[in-house]
Protein backbone atom coordinates (compact mmCIF):
# COMPACT_ATOMS: atom_id res chain seq x y z
CA UNK A 1 0.00 0.00 0.00
CA UNK A 2 2.33 2.56 1.09
CA UNK A 3 4.93 3.50 -2.06
CA UNK A 4 8.39 3.08 -1.75
CA UNK A 5 8.49 6.90 -1.84
CA UNK A 6 7.11 7.07 1.56
CA UNK A 7 3.75 8.22 0.48
CA UNK A 8 0.67 6.61 -0.52
CA UNK A 9 -1.86 7.50 -2.96
CA UNK A 10 -5.57 7.86 -3.48
CA UNK A 11 -5.99 4.61 -5.55
CA UNK A 12 -4.36 2.16 -2.61
CA UNK A 13 -7.93 3.11 -1.06
CA UNK A 14 -9.86 2.44 -4.30
CA UNK A 15 -9.75 5.41 -6.24
CA UNK A 16 -10.63 5.13 -9.77
CA UNK A 17 -8.94 9.02 -11.37
CA UNK A 18 -11.55 8.20 -13.96
CA UNK A 19 -13.02 11.68 -13.57
CA UNK A 20 -16.47 10.00 -13.47
CA UNK A 21 -16.59 7.80 -10.52
CA UNK A 22 -17.47 9.25 -7.12
CA UNK A 23 -13.43 8.97 -5.33
CA UNK A 24 -14.33 10.91 -2.65
CA UNK A 25 -15.20 8.12 -0.12
CA UNK A 26 -11.22 6.63 -1.00
CA UNK A 27 -9.95 10.58 -0.65
CA UNK A 28 -11.35 10.37 2.85
CA UNK A 29 -10.16 6.96 3.98
CA UNK A 30 -6.42 7.76 2.32
CA UNK A 31 -5.77 11.08 4.65
CA UNK A 32 -7.27 9.05 7.35
CA UNK A 33 -4.49 6.55 6.85
CA UNK A 34 -1.91 8.82 6.34
CA UNK A 35 -2.43 11.03 9.40
CA UNK A 36 -2.57 8.39 11.72
CA UNK A 37 0.70 6.86 10.31
CA UNK A 38 2.44 10.38 9.51
CA UNK A 39 2.73 9.51 5.95
CA UNK A 40 2.54 12.29 2.76
CA UNK A 41 -0.27 12.03 0.06
CA UNK A 42 0.67 12.29 -3.49
CA UNK A 43 -1.90 12.03 -6.33
CA UNK A 44 -0.88 10.84 -9.91
CA UNK A 45 -0.41 13.73 -12.87
CA UNK A 46 -2.81 13.93 -14.65
CA UNK A 47 -5.80 12.02 -13.62
CA UNK A 48 -9.23 13.42 -12.86
CA UNK A 49 -11.02 12.81 -9.45
CA UNK A 50 -14.41 12.84 -9.17
CA UNK A 51 -15.53 14.53 -5.62
CA UNK A 52 -19.42 13.43 -5.75
CA UNK A 53 -22.26 14.26 -4.05
CA UNK A 54 -22.08 13.00 -0.51
CA UNK A 55 -21.13 15.21 2.72
CA UNK A 56 -18.36 13.43 3.41
CA UNK A 57 -15.35 15.80 4.69
CA UNK A 58 -10.95 14.40 4.01
CA UNK A 59 -8.89 15.56 7.10
CA UNK A 60 -5.68 16.47 5.71
CA UNK A 61 -3.25 16.76 8.46
CA UNK A 62 -0.01 15.58 6.73
CA UNK A 63 1.60 16.95 3.39
CA UNK A 64 -0.20 16.73 0.43
CA UNK A 65 0.89 17.29 -3.77
CA UNK A 66 -2.09 17.54 -5.76
CA UNK A 67 0.65 17.38 -8.84
CA UNK A 68 -1.48 18.18 -11.77
CA UNK A 69 -4.03 15.65 -11.24
CA UNK A 70 -8.13 17.47 -11.72
CA UNK A 71 -10.81 17.60 -9.23
CA UNK A 72 -14.44 17.63 -10.50
CA UNK A 73 -16.84 19.58 -8.01
CA UNK A 74 -20.24 18.89 -9.46
CA UNK A 75 -22.50 21.54 -6.80
CA UNK A 76 -25.57 20.70 -9.42
CA UNK A 77 -26.73 18.01 -6.86
CA UNK A 78 -25.16 17.82 -3.68
CA UNK A 79 -26.75 16.21 0.38
CA UNK A 80 -24.95 19.16 1.93
CA UNK A 81 -23.87 22.30 0.26
CA UNK A 82 -21.68 23.46 3.94
CA UNK A 83 -20.13 20.54 4.04
CA UNK A 84 -16.62 20.99 3.17
CA UNK A 85 -14.87 19.09 0.90
CA UNK A 86 -11.19 19.35 2.60
CA UNK A 87 -9.99 20.27 6.05
CA UNK A 88 -6.44 21.35 6.68
CA UNK A 89 -6.06 20.57 10.53
CA UNK A 90 -3.56 19.95 13.47
CA UNK A 91 -3.50 16.89 15.49
CA UNK A 92 -2.70 18.54 18.39
CA UNK A 93 -5.70 19.11 20.87
CA UNK A 94 -6.98 22.32 22.25
CA UNK A 95 -5.52 23.35 25.16
CA UNK A 96 -7.50 25.15 28.34
CA UNK A 97 -6.45 28.71 29.32
CA UNK A 98 -7.58 31.31 31.68
CA UNK A 99 -7.64 34.94 30.75
CA UNK A 100 -10.27 37.46 32.66
CA UNK A 101 -9.26 40.47 31.60
CA UNK A 102 -7.41 42.05 28.70
CA UNK A 103 -6.65 45.69 27.69
CA UNK A 104 -6.27 47.34 24.52
CA UNK A 105 -2.92 46.96 22.97
CA UNK A 106 -1.68 44.72 25.69
CA UNK A 107 1.56 42.57 25.65
CA UNK A 108 1.44 39.66 28.22
CA UNK A 109 -0.96 37.45 29.95
CA UNK A 110 -0.32 35.38 33.23
CA UNK A 111 -1.39 31.98 30.91
CA UNK A 112 1.31 29.98 29.70
CA UNK A 113 0.12 27.45 27.69
CA UNK A 114 2.50 24.22 26.47
CA UNK A 115 2.32 25.26 23.36
CA UNK A 116 2.10 28.37 21.14
CA UNK A 117 -1.00 28.83 20.38
CA UNK A 118 -3.58 30.91 18.64
CA UNK A 119 -6.15 32.34 20.82
CA UNK A 120 -9.27 33.28 20.61
CA UNK A 121 -11.12 35.76 22.81
CA UNK A 122 -14.73 37.13 23.30
CA UNK A 123 -16.69 39.07 25.37
CA UNK A 124 -20.91 38.19 24.92
CA UNK A 125 -21.44 41.27 26.40
CA UNK A 126 -20.59 43.43 23.85
CA UNK A 127 -21.28 44.12 20.20
CA UNK A 128 -19.40 45.54 17.41
CA UNK A 129 -19.52 45.68 13.49
CA UNK A 130 -23.25 46.98 13.62
CA UNK A 131 -23.75 46.87 9.91
CA UNK A 132 -26.02 49.73 8.67
CA UNK A 133 -27.58 50.11 5.12
CA UNK A 134 -29.18 47.34 3.10
CA UNK A 135 -27.02 44.60 4.48
CA UNK A 136 -27.45 46.16 8.11
CA UNK A 137 -26.92 43.40 11.38
CA UNK A 138 -27.00 43.62 15.09
CA UNK A 139 -23.18 43.51 14.97
CA UNK A 140 -21.04 40.63 16.01
CA UNK A 141 -19.53 39.69 20.07
CA UNK A 142 -16.58 41.40 20.31
CA UNK A 143 -13.86 39.36 19.72
CA UNK A 144 -9.91 38.98 19.07
CA UNK A 145 -7.23 36.54 17.89
CA UNK A 146 -3.82 36.70 18.73
CA UNK A 147 -0.68 34.17 19.04
CA UNK A 148 -0.11 33.49 22.70
CA UNK A 149 3.77 32.21 22.88
CA UNK A 150 4.56 29.79 25.97
CA UNK A 151 6.10 32.32 28.05
CA UNK A 152 3.28 34.68 27.38
CA UNK A 153 3.93 36.96 25.22
CA UNK A 154 1.38 38.40 22.95
CA UNK A 155 1.92 38.65 18.95
CA UNK A 156 -0.91 40.41 17.14
CA UNK A 157 -2.00 43.55 19.51
CA UNK A 158 -5.31 43.47 21.43
CA UNK A 159 -7.84 45.48 19.93
CA UNK A 160 -10.07 45.95 22.69
CA UNK A 161 -10.49 46.50 26.31
CA UNK A 162 -12.31 43.35 28.04
CA UNK A 163 -13.60 43.68 31.56
CA UNK A 164 -14.70 40.33 31.59
CA UNK A 165 -13.80 37.37 29.18
CA UNK A 166 -16.60 34.66 28.41
CA UNK A 167 -14.88 32.60 25.43
CA UNK A 168 -11.22 31.46 25.00
CA UNK A 169 -10.18 29.15 22.75
CA UNK A 170 -6.86 28.30 22.58
CA UNK A 171 -5.23 25.85 19.69
CA UNK A 172 -1.79 24.46 19.33
CA UNK A 173 0.49 25.75 16.81
CA UNK A 174 2.51 23.00 14.90
CA UNK A 175 6.11 23.61 14.95
CA UNK A 176 6.32 22.05 11.08
CA UNK A 177 4.84 23.77 8.70
CA UNK A 178 2.05 21.50 6.42
CA UNK A 179 1.94 21.98 2.45
CA UNK A 180 -0.55 22.00 0.46
CA UNK A 181 0.76 21.55 -3.07
CA UNK A 182 -0.74 21.76 -6.78
CA UNK A 183 -3.82 20.33 -7.76
CA UNK A 184 -6.41 21.86 -10.93
CA UNK A 185 -10.32 21.75 -8.67
CA UNK A 186 -13.26 22.80 -11.40
CA UNK A 187 -16.42 23.51 -9.36
CA UNK A 188 -19.27 23.39 -11.73
CA UNK A 189 -21.52 25.87 -9.52
CA UNK A 190 -24.73 25.46 -7.96
CA UNK A 191 -28.35 26.60 -8.90
CA UNK A 192 -30.00 27.03 -6.12
CA UNK A 193 -32.96 29.29 -6.30
CA UNK A 194 -34.68 31.28 -3.12
CA UNK A 195 -36.48 34.66 -3.78
CA UNK A 196 -35.16 35.78 -0.49
CA UNK A 197 -32.42 35.64 1.76
CA UNK A 198 -29.48 33.09 0.84
CA UNK A 199 -27.25 30.64 1.93
CA UNK A 200 -23.47 30.05 1.81
CA UNK A 201 -21.80 27.34 0.04
CA UNK A 202 -18.83 25.78 1.57
CA UNK A 203 -18.25 22.84 -0.84
CA UNK A 204 -14.46 23.60 -0.15
CA UNK A 205 -11.08 23.48 1.23
CA UNK A 206 -11.27 24.85 4.94
CA UNK A 207 -7.65 25.52 6.98
CA UNK A 208 -7.87 25.57 10.25
CA UNK A 209 -3.94 24.90 11.18
CA UNK A 210 -1.22 27.18 12.01
CA UNK A 211 1.63 27.20 9.89
CA UNK A 212 0.28 25.86 6.37
CA UNK A 213 1.07 26.83 3.00
CA UNK A 214 -1.09 26.20 -0.03
CA UNK A 215 1.46 26.56 -2.82
CA UNK A 216 0.23 26.15 -6.54
CA UNK A 217 -3.43 25.45 -6.13
CA UNK A 218 -5.77 26.14 -9.48
CA UNK A 219 -9.70 26.81 -8.84
CA UNK A 220 -12.12 27.17 -11.93
CA UNK A 221 -15.98 27.75 -11.74
CA UNK A 222 -17.84 26.68 -14.36
CA UNK A 223 -21.61 26.23 -15.52
CA UNK A 224 -23.34 29.25 -14.10
CA UNK A 225 -26.84 30.34 -14.74
CA UNK A 226 -29.48 32.82 -14.13
CA UNK A 227 -29.78 31.71 -10.72
CA UNK A 228 -27.16 30.13 -8.09
CA UNK A 229 -26.56 30.85 -4.24
CA UNK A 230 -23.07 32.41 -3.12
CA UNK A 231 -19.89 30.73 -2.11
CA UNK A 232 -18.25 31.26 1.76
CA UNK A 233 -14.38 30.80 -0.39
CA UNK A 234 -12.98 27.79 -2.21
CA UNK A 235 -10.16 28.18 0.33
CA UNK A 236 -11.51 28.99 3.54
CA UNK A 237 -9.38 30.16 6.37
CA UNK A 238 -10.38 30.65 9.60
CA UNK A 239 -8.87 30.48 13.20
CA UNK A 240 -4.99 29.92 12.99
CA UNK A 241 -2.30 31.73 12.29
CA UNK A 242 1.01 32.16 10.11
CA UNK A 243 -1.00 30.90 6.48
CA UNK A 244 0.97 31.57 2.80
CA UNK A 245 -1.20 31.24 -0.48
CA UNK A 246 1.43 30.89 -2.77
CA UNK A 247 1.11 30.86 -6.93
CA UNK A 248 -2.26 30.08 -6.93
CA UNK A 249 -5.14 30.88 -9.43
CA UNK A 250 -8.67 31.93 -8.12
CA UNK A 251 -11.83 32.79 -10.16
CA UNK A 252 -14.37 35.63 -9.69
CA UNK A 253 -18.21 34.35 -9.02
CA UNK A 254 -20.87 35.66 -11.12
CA UNK A 255 -23.21 38.24 -9.04
CA UNK A 256 -26.63 37.16 -7.79
CA UNK A 257 -29.17 39.10 -6.41
CA UNK A 258 -32.25 38.32 -3.31
CA UNK A 259 -34.37 40.71 -1.08
CA UNK A 260 -32.18 41.09 1.62
CA UNK A 261 -32.95 42.35 5.64
CA UNK A 262 -33.62 45.63 4.99
CA UNK A 263 -36.59 44.51 2.19
CA UNK A 264 -34.73 45.58 -0.58
CA UNK A 265 -32.56 43.94 -3.66
CA UNK A 266 -29.08 43.23 -2.60
CA UNK A 267 -26.16 41.81 -4.40
CA UNK A 268 -24.63 38.79 -2.56
CA UNK A 269 -21.22 38.74 -1.85
CA UNK A 270 -19.70 35.45 -3.12
CA UNK A 271 -15.94 34.80 -2.78
CA UNK A 272 -13.31 32.46 -3.57
CA UNK A 273 -10.67 33.26 -0.96
CA UNK A 274 -11.79 34.14 2.71
CA UNK A 275 -10.28 34.48 6.45
CA UNK A 276 -11.19 34.96 9.04
CA UNK A 277 -9.51 35.40 12.67
CA UNK A 278 -6.35 34.50 10.97
CA UNK A 279 -2.96 36.11 12.62
CA UNK A 280 -0.20 36.88 9.73
CA UNK A 281 -2.40 36.00 6.50
CA UNK A 282 -0.16 36.32 3.33
CA UNK A 283 -0.56 35.91 -0.71
CA UNK A 284 1.86 36.10 -2.93
CA UNK A 285 2.03 35.99 -6.51
CA UNK A 286 -1.58 34.77 -6.77
CA UNK A 287 -3.50 35.52 -9.97
CA UNK A 288 -6.62 35.66 -11.53
CA UNK A 289 -8.08 36.59 -15.06
CA UNK A 290 -10.93 39.57 -15.81
CA UNK A 291 -10.38 41.98 -12.60
CA UNK A 292 -12.42 44.45 -14.95
CA UNK A 293 -15.19 42.26 -15.26
CA UNK A 294 -18.20 43.99 -13.11
CA UNK A 295 -20.39 40.96 -13.57
CA UNK A 296 -18.06 38.94 -11.11
CA UNK A 297 -17.99 39.55 -7.15
CA UNK A 298 -15.04 40.64 -5.66
CA UNK A 299 -12.51 37.88 -5.28
CA UNK A 300 -11.69 37.74 -1.49
CA UNK A 301 -13.03 38.56 1.74
CA UNK A 302 -11.24 38.84 5.12
CA UNK A 303 -12.68 39.34 8.79
CA UNK A 304 -11.13 40.01 12.24
CA UNK A 305 -7.69 39.28 10.81
CA UNK A 306 -4.35 41.20 12.04
CA UNK A 307 -0.72 41.63 9.60
CA UNK A 308 -1.91 40.78 6.28
CA UNK A 309 0.68 41.13 3.40
CA UNK A 310 -0.33 41.02 -0.15
CA UNK A 311 2.86 40.59 -2.66
CA UNK A 312 2.93 40.21 -6.77
CA UNK A 313 -0.57 39.39 -6.93
CA UNK A 314 -3.32 40.22 -9.56
CA UNK A 315 -6.83 40.22 -8.16
CA UNK A 316 -10.14 41.84 -8.61
CA UNK A 317 -10.41 43.39 -5.15
CA UNK A 318 -8.78 43.17 -1.26
CA UNK A 319 -11.11 43.50 0.97
CA UNK A 320 -11.42 43.33 5.31
CA UNK A 321 -14.88 43.46 6.21
CA UNK A 322 -14.98 43.51 9.86
CA UNK A 323 -11.61 44.80 10.84
CA UNK A 324 -7.78 44.12 10.03
CA UNK A 325 -5.16 45.54 12.29
CA UNK A 326 -1.65 45.74 12.73
CA UNK A 327 -0.28 46.00 9.56
CA UNK A 328 -2.05 45.94 6.06
CA UNK A 329 0.12 45.91 2.62
CA UNK A 330 -0.03 45.93 -0.56
CA UNK A 331 2.87 45.59 -2.27
CA UNK A 332 3.61 45.24 -6.68
CA UNK A 333 0.22 44.31 -6.92
CA UNK A 334 -2.22 45.25 -9.37
CA UNK A 335 -6.53 45.39 -8.43
CA UNK A 336 -9.01 45.07 -10.42
CA UNK A 337 -12.73 47.03 -10.04
CA UNK A 338 -13.41 46.79 -6.74
CA UNK A 339 -10.27 47.78 -5.47
CA UNK A 340 -8.74 47.84 -2.13
CA UNK A 341 -11.20 48.36 1.21
CA UNK A 342 -10.55 48.52 4.43
CA UNK A 343 -11.50 49.06 8.32
CA UNK A 344 -9.76 48.71 11.23
CA UNK A 345 -6.25 50.03 12.54
CA UNK A 346 -2.63 50.01 11.88
CA UNK A 347 -0.63 51.41 9.17
CA UNK A 348 -2.05 50.51 5.80
CA UNK A 349 0.39 50.53 2.89
CA UNK A 350 0.09 50.50 -0.83
CA UNK A 351 2.96 50.70 -2.54
CA UNK A 352 4.72 49.83 -6.18
CA UNK A 353 0.81 48.77 -6.92
CA UNK A 354 -1.87 49.76 -10.29
CA UNK A 355 -5.36 49.89 -9.12
CA UNK A 356 -8.43 50.41 -11.53
CA UNK A 357 -11.08 51.12 -8.77
CA UNK A 358 -13.32 53.47 -8.40
CA UNK A 359 -11.71 54.82 -5.56
CA UNK A 360 -7.55 54.38 -4.78
CA UNK A 361 -8.92 53.02 -1.50
CA UNK A 362 -12.56 52.71 0.30
CA UNK A 363 -13.19 53.14 4.00
CA UNK A 364 -16.43 50.70 4.00
CA UNK A 365 -19.27 53.00 4.63
CA UNK A 366 -21.28 50.26 5.75
CA UNK A 367 -18.67 49.16 9.14
CA UNK A 368 -18.44 53.71 9.33
CA UNK A 369 -15.36 54.11 6.92
CA UNK A 370 -13.15 53.65 10.34
CA UNK A 371 -9.56 53.62 10.44
CA UNK A 372 -7.17 54.33 13.26
CA UNK A 373 -3.84 54.79 11.93
CA UNK A 374 -1.83 56.17 9.19
CA UNK A 375 -2.55 55.52 5.22
CA UNK A 376 0.76 55.43 2.96
CA UNK A 377 0.83 55.41 -0.35
CA UNK A 378 3.88 55.06 -2.87
CA UNK A 379 5.03 54.76 -6.50
CA UNK A 380 1.36 53.73 -7.32
CA UNK A 381 -0.62 54.27 -10.63
CA UNK A 382 -4.70 54.24 -10.28
CA UNK A 383 -6.80 54.12 -13.46
CA UNK A 384 -10.10 55.38 -12.03
CA UNK A 385 -13.07 53.13 -12.62
CA UNK A 386 -10.88 50.71 -15.57
CA UNK A 387 -10.56 53.37 -17.36
CA UNK A 388 -14.29 54.20 -17.70
CA UNK A 389 -16.15 58.21 -17.76
CA UNK A 390 -15.59 59.10 -14.26
CA UNK A 391 -14.71 62.04 -11.35
CA UNK A 392 -11.86 60.51 -10.13
CA UNK A 393 -12.34 60.25 -6.36
CA UNK A 394 -9.22 59.33 -4.74
CA UNK A 395 -10.02 58.31 -0.93
CA UNK A 396 -13.93 56.85 -0.68
CA UNK A 397 -15.26 57.43 2.64
CA UNK A 398 -18.66 58.44 4.70
CA UNK A 399 -19.91 58.51 8.11
CA UNK A 400 -22.62 61.09 9.29
CA UNK A 401 -22.34 60.54 12.88
CA UNK A 402 -25.53 59.45 13.19
CA UNK A 403 -25.18 55.60 13.34
CA UNK A 404 -23.44 53.77 16.45
CA UNK A 405 -21.22 51.03 14.74
CA UNK A 406 -20.24 49.91 17.94
CA UNK A 407 -17.12 51.85 18.08
CA UNK A 408 -16.15 55.37 17.41
CA UNK A 409 -15.11 56.26 13.96
CA UNK A 410 -12.12 58.06 12.30
CA UNK A 411 -10.58 58.72 9.48
CA UNK A 412 -6.60 57.85 8.86
CA UNK A 413 -4.48 60.59 11.62
CA UNK A 414 -2.46 61.05 8.81
CA UNK A 415 -2.21 60.15 4.83
CA UNK A 416 1.04 60.56 3.30
CA UNK A 417 1.10 60.43 -0.72
CA UNK A 418 4.67 59.40 -1.84
CA UNK A 419 4.23 59.19 -5.69
CA UNK A 420 0.98 58.60 -7.56
CA UNK A 421 0.16 58.91 -10.89
CA UNK A 422 -3.81 58.99 -11.68
CA UNK A 423 -4.59 58.43 -15.27
CA UNK A 424 -7.94 60.51 -15.31
CA UNK A 425 -7.79 61.74 -18.82
CA UNK A 426 -11.19 60.35 -19.47
CA UNK A 427 -13.33 62.53 -17.46
CA UNK A 428 -16.54 64.40 -17.69
CA UNK A 429 -16.68 67.36 -19.80
CA UNK A 430 -17.45 69.78 -16.37
CA UNK A 431 -14.36 67.88 -14.87
CA UNK A 432 -12.21 70.24 -12.33
CA UNK A 433 -9.76 68.26 -11.56
CA UNK A 434 -9.95 64.59 -8.77
CA UNK A 435 -10.90 65.34 -5.17
CA UNK A 436 -8.77 63.19 -2.53
CA UNK A 437 -12.11 62.59 -0.86
CA UNK A 438 -15.74 62.04 -1.38
CA UNK A 439 -17.90 64.22 1.32
CA UNK A 440 -16.84 62.52 4.74
CA UNK A 441 -19.38 63.55 7.24
CA UNK A 442 -22.36 64.47 4.71
CA UNK A 443 -25.66 63.86 5.97
CA UNK A 444 -27.37 64.05 2.81
CA UNK A 445 -30.69 65.19 3.99
CA UNK A 446 -29.76 65.53 7.52
CA UNK A 447 -29.12 68.90 8.60
CA UNK A 448 -27.83 68.06 12.04
CA UNK A 449 -24.93 70.16 12.06
CA UNK A 450 -21.59 67.77 12.44
CA UNK A 451 -20.70 69.24 15.78
CA UNK A 452 -24.08 68.09 17.36
CA UNK A 453 -24.55 64.54 15.77
CA UNK A 454 -24.37 61.59 18.42
CA UNK A 455 -21.80 59.67 17.18
CA UNK A 456 -19.15 62.32 15.52
CA UNK A 457 -16.43 61.05 13.01
CA UNK A 458 -12.92 62.38 13.69
CA UNK A 459 -11.52 63.79 10.84
CA UNK A 460 -7.90 63.07 9.39
CA UNK A 461 -5.40 65.37 10.59
CA UNK A 462 -3.05 65.94 8.18
CA UNK A 463 -2.71 64.76 4.27
CA UNK A 464 1.24 64.93 2.80
CA UNK A 465 1.68 64.66 -0.75
CA UNK A 466 4.56 64.49 -3.22
CA UNK A 467 5.05 63.35 -6.34
CA UNK A 468 1.17 63.18 -7.66
CA UNK A 469 0.84 63.78 -11.66
CA UNK A 470 -2.64 63.41 -13.01
CA UNK A 471 -3.43 62.68 -16.73
CA UNK A 472 -5.76 65.71 -17.21
CA UNK A 473 -3.36 67.91 -16.10
CA UNK A 474 -5.61 69.76 -13.65
CA UNK A 475 -4.85 70.14 -9.56
CA UNK A 476 -6.35 67.89 -7.19
CA UNK A 477 -8.50 69.46 -4.70
CA UNK A 478 -9.35 68.26 -0.99
CA UNK A 479 -12.98 67.45 -1.05
CA UNK A 480 -16.36 68.53 -2.25
CA UNK A 481 -16.99 69.26 1.48
CA UNK A 482 -15.26 72.86 2.12
CA UNK A 483 -15.71 72.45 5.74
CA UNK A 484 -13.43 69.14 5.63
CA UNK A 485 -11.07 71.22 3.79
CA UNK A 486 -10.30 73.66 6.66
CA UNK A 487 -10.10 70.98 8.86
CA UNK A 488 -7.05 69.09 7.35
CA UNK A 489 -3.33 70.33 7.12
CA UNK A 490 -2.36 69.98 3.63
CA UNK A 491 1.07 69.49 2.84
CA UNK A 492 2.01 69.91 -0.92
CA UNK A 493 5.85 68.68 -1.01
CA UNK A 494 8.03 69.29 -4.44
CA UNK A 495 9.80 66.23 -5.99
CA UNK A 496 12.85 64.94 -3.93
Amino acid sequence: MISETGYIAYEDFGATGDGVSDDLLAIVQTHEYANAHGLSVRTKPGVTYHLGSQALTAMIATDTDWTSSRFTIDDTRVENHGAPLFEVRSLLESEDLQIDRLTRDQKQVDARPQRDCHVLVEDENRRLYIRRGLNQNTGVHQQDSFILHRDGAIEGDIDWDYDGVTRVEACPIDEKWLTLRGGIFTTFANRMKQEVGYNYWARNIVISRSNTEVDGLTHYVVGETAVGHPYRGFLSVRQCANITLRNCFVSGHKIYSTIGVAGKLVNMGSYDINANNVVNFHMINCRMNHICDRTRWGVIASNFCKHILLQNCTLSRMDTHMGVSGTYTIRHCTLGHMGLNAIGRGKLTLEDSTLYSRSLVNFRKDYGSTWEGDLVIRNCRWVPDCGDTTWSYMIDLNNDGMHDFGYPCTMPREIIVDGLFVDDGNHPADYRGMYFFTDPDGGGEDTTPAVERPFPYVPCQKLRVRGLITASGKKPRVSPNDELGKSIVMIEEGES
